[in-house]
């Protein structure tokens, strides 16, 4: 057994199976059987871990995306203007189905907010 209790391969399993992997391609890619990847990912931890690695992964995208948002907001602006009405047409399209999403997902999150903080504070009272 390796150190920290990692068994081997389990590094590159782990990764593997965070990226979408199949279970088979998965135990490929670390060098280990299928049914050796199988019985790890039987374990809560371990799956516990992949889900944990998944987000991490998931968390760094998003922040690539939201870095982009507005550049891509301020391209959408300059569409407006385009000289082809089909162009301008897609801009407001963009704009509008967009910022509509926009809107309900902040109003989401401020409800579901208020809802955990009431929560916390009737679990705390």
């Amino acid at each position: 057994m390796a150190e920290n209790g990692r068994r081997k391969g389990d590094d590159a399993l782990l990764l593997a199976l965070a990226s979408g992997q199949t279970i088979r391609d998965a135990a490929r890619t670390a060098g280990i059987g299928e049914r050796t990847a199988t019985r790890r990912l039987a374990d809560p931890a371990f799956r516990q871990h992949v889900e944990k690695l998944r987000g991490e992964m998931v968390c760094r995208a998003l922040g690539r995306m939201a870095d982009g948002m507005a550049d891509a907001a301020d391209k959408l602006r300059q569409l407006l203007a385009a000289r082809s009405e089909a162009v301008q047409l897609g801009a407001c399209r963009s704009l509008l189905e967009l910022g509509v999403k926009l809107r309900e997902t902040v109003q989401l999150e401020e409800r579901l907010a208020a809802l955990e903080r009431l929560a916390n504070e009737r679990k705390e009272n």
